[in-house]
């Protein structure tokens, strides 16, 4: 199949999700990391909508894409105006895109009931607004809105608004199902329909909220779309827009269609993180082919027959995405995991059976207590190297006390902490917003003229979930701490019935992991 063209509007309907503001900053980032993608157009925005939009079209023009072309959007002309005189569209010129989409209706339902015009006048919006955009030398792809909707409802009427859009030099007629109601094969039959009396070539644009927008718009394209519309991670309004990363990867790894190179498809992983970054959002971890968990495994069968043959139990090699395996160790782990996890650790189990069963038994008496390694991968690490005697803690506590109180309405931590590093005993104190904070700040000052590179790290997430309800106040607590330096960041665990506790238990494999990780890197430096 012909190469299939891909067009991004993160920056449009991304933007109208809840809780993504972009900055026009933002938008450059973003514009420069898509192109770098190799997607062929990147819809900016509305100009004339927000100053914001149009100063990024003024912006825009310094960024030296290699690979995509901006694009403005806007909708048809006014009802009862001209083209001419329109400033919807005066707006989309200013904005000096070599291509400008608009989008019209095409759904009788909101021509009579939301735009309040006649049919006909609706079919001259279109109609006229393509024919003066091509008249100022731009090309014109045209968004049949709500398409799908009006097909079904008003066969005759949708079909009148794609001639008109095409008759008038629309070059991509996009069939939108805006409200993402349609089924995947009533889609697909309505597409050869399409096709089978409309000879300009044809674009998808689907909505996700009956979270079919993926899977319609492959099969929009095996259809004969040559034009697929999405979003970064499914950014949008409502329960958002086809997910342009699941889309590029479906297209290139399972249907073979040519839409980026393998280089650039190495890239998918981080763009999504990137973008996802730049929107204040996460990565869902079972997000398919980029998610964290996308290509995890837990159960000790399945471990061992990946280690056998990948294929076994991924769908595609996740490094073609730029993605990783991982190996989860719990309760469920079988000897094939222990075994590879060690190796990853740098440590050799050797073929005895005994010391993976040693490893195994502690593990699963502690997830029994309410841990959960595969969620603090650097608690893991930490456990099994103890366990086989290949680390020694940094430094050892001596005790600790927290206090907490009010006064003139503020609360307020102290924390106090005596440990001995080697023979070195070191008693210090430091204030906090609350207990967790005040100890960590503690333990950093007392640590840094021992270990100067603790300054480096940070907390970057605390979690605490409560393990047995039932047990009120008394409950047992698992507390998730997440570090951070320049290069790297990681998850510990503690558990125990006392919050401050189970906090100091992963607060203290935090700061042993960044000492053990930068101890490792001097060795291999020297």
């Amino acid at each position: 199949m012909a190469k299939i063209e891909l067009y991004d509007t993160t920056l449009r309907d991304g933007a109208q999700s809840e809780g993504i503001s972009f900055s026009v900053a933002d938008k450059l980032k973003i514009c420069e990391r898509l192109d770098m993608l190799e997607v062929d157009y990147i819809e900016g925005g509305w100009p004339g909508a927000n100053p914001k939009d149009l100063e990024l079209f003024s912006k825009a023009k310094s960024l030296k894409l290699k690979n995509a072309e901006l694009v403005a959007f806007g909708s048809t002309r006014h009802a009862g105006s001209s083209a001419g005189q329109d400033k919807i569209l005066k707006g989309l010129l200013s904005a000096e895109t070599a291509i400008i989409t608009i989008f019209g209706k095409s759904w009788d339902l909101h021509v009579k009931d939301v735009l309040k015009v006649e049919p006909d006048e609706n079919l001259r919006m279109v109609s006229d607004s393509v024919k003066f955009l091509k008249s100022k030398g731009r090309r014109v792809f045209f968004d049949a809105e709500h398409f799908f909707d009006g097909y079904v409802d008003n066969k005759e009427y949708a079909m009148k608004v794609l001639r008109a859009a095409g008759d008038a030099g629309a070059e991509r007629i996009v069939l939108c199902d805006t409200n993402g109601t349609m089924m995947t094969s009533q889609l697909f039959k309505i597409i050869e329909d399409v096709r089978a009396v409309i000879s300009s070539p044809l674009g998808i644009h689907c909505h996700n909220d009956s979270e079919m927008a993926v899977a319609n718009s492959i099969a929009a394209v095996q259809a004969g779309c040559v034009q697929v519309q999405g979003t970064i991670n499914g950014y949008g309004e409502r329960c958002g827009n086809a997910n342009l990363v699941s889309i590029i990867a479906n297209l290139k790894l399972k249907l073979g269609i040519n839409c980026i190179s393998d280089l650039a498809l190495k890239e998918l992983s981080e763009v999504s993180r990137y973008i996802a970054d730049i929107c204040n959002m996460k990565v869902q971890d079972n997000e398919p082919f980029v998610g964290n968990s996308a290509f995890a495994h837990k159960a000790g069968v399945h471990v061992n027959a990946i280690l056998k043959n990948p294929r076994s139990y991924e769908h595609i090699d996740p490094f073609a995405v730029g993605n990783r395996r991982r190996l989860l160790v719990s309760e469920l782990s079988g000897k094939s995991t222990i075994l590879q996890k060690a190796r990853e650790m740098d440590i050799d189990l050797g073929k005895s059976p005994e010391k993976s069963r040693k490893i195994l038994k502690v593990l699963q008496q502690m997830e029994h207590e309410g841990y959960h390694f595969e969620s603090a991968e650097a608690s893991l690490e930490l456990l099994v190297k103890r366990i086989m005697k290949k680390f020694v803690d940094f430094f050892e506590l001596e005790d600790f006390r927290v206090i907490v109180e009010k006064k003139g309405g503020k609360m307020s931590s102290e924390a106090v902490i005596k440990l001995r590093v080697g023979k070195e005993l070191e008693h210090t104190a430091a204030l906090g917003d609350g207990p967790v904070n005040a100890l960590d700040s503690a333990l950093r000052k007392a640590l840094k003229k021992f270990f100067p590179n603790i300054a480096q790290m940070h907390l970057t997430d605390y979690k605490v979930r409560v393990l047995d309800e039932k047990e009120g106040t008394a409950a047992r607590v698992r507390v998730l701490i997440q570090s951070q330096d320049k290069t790297d960041s990681w998850w510990t665990i503690g558990v125990s019935e006392n919050i401050i506790d189970a906090s100091w238990k992963a607060l203290v494999d935090s700061v042993e992991y960044k000492l053990l990780k930068d101890s490792s890197s001097a060795k291999l430096t020297r």
